[in-house]
C-alpha cells in the first residue's frame, strides 16, 4: 500500500504523472476526457506529454524541492515508465498516493528480482541465472546452456543492454557488450509467437483484462501488434490468469503488462512470462481506437478510485508503429479511411524511436 492513504477522487482533481514521454500524453488525454487535470514532472525539455498538461514541472527526479513543490500541487501520482528513480517515487509516496506502489518498480526494476518473483508464483519463465560477475557467466552457461542471452538487470528495454551467446560466442566479449555489469543468463526460447495480455486492477481489487494480443518486434521493437492473437482459446485463458495472478500478488492499482511466450508442449502449447511492465504498454495502444475503454483510461480510473469496466473489443485489429522516418508517411496513413493515426509531438526523429502508431480496426458487421 502508499504510505498516503487515496479516497476517491472528484472529477476536477489533478492527477501527477512522472514522466513526459508518449505514454503520459496518452495518460494525460485519456484523463482530460473525463474531466480531469494532469500535471508533468520531467527532466527532460520538450517532452511529448508537455503540450496537453495543465501544469509541467521540468525538474531532475533528485531534486527534492521540485518534488515537494510537485506534490503539493496534485492529489495522486502515477508514473508512465517504470525507470523512474524509486527513491523518487518513495519520497512522493510520503506526501501523496502514489500508484502503483512505489514498491513494484523494486522488483520489475531488477531482471532478477522480477524473474525471482514470477517463479514464486509457480508461473513458468525461460530457464535463468544470475551472473554479477564475468567469471559467473561460464557456470551460469552450464546451467542454463546455449543458445542464451545475457541481459543487465537493469535498465534494458527494446533490445539495450542485452547479447545473444550462441556456440562459439565468446563469454568475456559477451560481458564487456553490455558493459560489464549486473546481468541475468537466461535461456534462449524457442517460441511460437510473443503475446501480451494488459491488466487492470482497482483498489478494491477488481481485476479486468484486455484480449491477448500477439506483437511483433523487428530489430528489438515492437512493430505490430494483432488482436486477437492466434492462439487456442485455452493458451488465452492462461495468458489471462497469468496475468491476472502477478497483478494481484502485487496488490497492484493501475495497469500493467505482461509479455509472454507461446511455446510448443507436446500436443500442445504452454505460455512462458518474459516480462512485467508496471504500466501502459505499447502493445495495447490498440485499446484507445479498438475497445470500449482504453488502456490509459483504465490505468486513470483506477488510480482515482473509480470503477474499472470490462473491456468489449470493436472487432480485428492491427496497431503499426511508426519508428524512426515512418513518421515521414503520415499523410499515407491519414488518406487511408480505417486508418487511426497518433502523432506523439516528438522534437525530432531519429532511428529507432517511436513516432506514433496506426491503429487499423476490422468490424464484424454480421447481425
Amino acid at each position: 500500500m502508499s504510505a498516503v492513504p487515496a479516497p476517491a477522487l472528484d472529477p476536477d482533481a489533478t492527477i501527477g504523472i512522472l514522466g513526459g514521454g508518449q505514454l503520459g500524453r496518452m495518460l494525460a488525454l485519456a484523463a482530460g476526457r473525463l474531466g480531469l487535470k494532469c500535471h508533468v514532472f520531467c527532466p527532460e525539455p520538450q517532452s511529448p506529454a508537455f503540450d496537453v498538461v495543465r501544469r509541467v514541472t521540468e525538474a531532475d527526479y533528485t531534486d527534492t524541492s521540485a518534488l515537494d513543490r510537485f506534490a503539493a500541487d496534485v492529489d495522486v501520482i502515477t508514473y508512465e515508465f517504470e525507470n523512474v528513480p524509486a527513491e523518487a517515487a518513495a519520497f512522493l509516496s510520503v506526501r501523496r498516493p502514489v500508484l502503483p506502489d512505489p514498491r513494484v518498480l523494486a522488483t520489475t526494476q531488477d531482471r532478477l528480482a522480477e524473474k525471482r518473483f514470477i517463479a514464486a508464483l509457480g508461473i513458468a519463465t525461460a530457464p535463468f541465472a544470475q551472473v554479477d560477475e564475468p567469471a559467473a557467466l561460464g557456470a551460469a552457461l552450464d546451467t542454463v546452456g546455449r543458445p542464451a542471452v545475457l541481459k543487465t538487470r537493469r535498465f534494458g528495454y527494446d533490445g539495450k543492454g542485452q547479447t545473444a551467446i550462441r556456440n562459439g560466442t565468446d563469454p568475456d566479449a559477451a560481458w564487456r557488450e553490455i558493459g560489464a555489469q549486473p546481468a541475468i543468463l537466461e535461456a534462449f526460447v524457442p517460441f511460437e509467437r510473443e503475446i501480451s495480455v494488459v491488466a487492470a486492477r482497482s483498489r478494491e481489487g477488481a481485476i479486468e483484462c484486455f484480449d491477448v494480443t500477439e506483437n511483433e518486434h523487428r530489430d528489438h521493437i515492437l512493430k505490430v501488434s494483432r488482436v486477437p492473437a492466434a492462439v487456442t482459446p485455452a493458451v488465452a485463458a492462461e495468458a489471462q490468469r497469468i496475468a491476472g495472478a502477478i497483478v494481484q500478488a502485487f496488490s497492484y492499482v493501475g495497469v500493467l503488462a505482461v509479455e509472454m511466450f507461446v511455446v510448443k508442449d507436446g500436443a500442445g502449447h504452454a505460455v512462458l512470462v518474459n516480462e512485467i511492465a508496471p504500466r501502459v504498454h505499447n502493445s495495447g495502444h490498440w485499446t484507445i481506437d479498438g475497445a470500449s475503454v482504453s488502456q490509459f483510461e483504465q490505468h486513470i480510473r483506477a488510480i482515482v478510485g473509480w470503477p474499472l469496466v470490462a473491456p468489449i473489443r470493436s472487432g480485428r485489429i492491427e496497431m503499426t508503429n511508426l519508428v524512426g522516418s515512418e513518421v515521414l508517411d503520415y499523410r499515407d496513413w491519414l488518406a487511408l479511411p480505417d486508418a487511426a493515426v497518433h502523432l506523439y509531438g516528438k522534437a525530432s526523429v531519429r532511428p529507432g524511436r517511436k513516432m506514433g502508431h496506426v491503429t487499423r480496426v476490422i468490424r464484424d458487421h454480421s447481425p
